[in-house]
């Protein structure tokens, strides 16, 4: 468990990096420009940033499904244990498991709110 959560924070410590320094360079770049030559470029700048949205959107489901998919399979095995030795706790053990998809979608939403925005 500790070292699928260190790999999943080196990853995303490794985007945080490379999105600062994205950010970075393109402002010194804009600031070295004259306003013409950065008039011409307004559209590529555009592009730039669709492409962090992507990237953005990207992150939010994907994480968000990992995260899931981590829970329903913890909460699965227990409720399974818990079934096997008491099969009325059935009714009150899988809503948690609902619960625990619904993670994916939460993350499905957030991607779709930072594209149309």
């Amino acid at each position: 468990m500790n070292k699928k959560f260190l790999l999943i924070a080196a990853v995303l410590a490794g985007f945080a990096v490379f999105g600062a320094v994205a950010q970075e360079s393109s402002e010194a770049q804009a600031a070295s420009q004259t306003t013409q030559v950065a008039q011409a470029e307004a559209p590529a700048e555009k592009a730039d940033s669709a492409a962090f949205k992507y990237i953005a959107a990207g992150l939010a489901v994907g994480i968000a499904c990992i995260a899931g998919g981590m829970a329903v399979g913890k909460i699965g095995a227990a409720a399974m244990g818990a079934m096997s030795e008491n099969a009325e706790l059935s009714g009150k053990a899988l809503p948690f498991v609902g619960l625990a998809e619904g993670i994916c979608l939460w993350g499905f939403l957030v991607a779709l709110l930072i594209i149309i925005l």
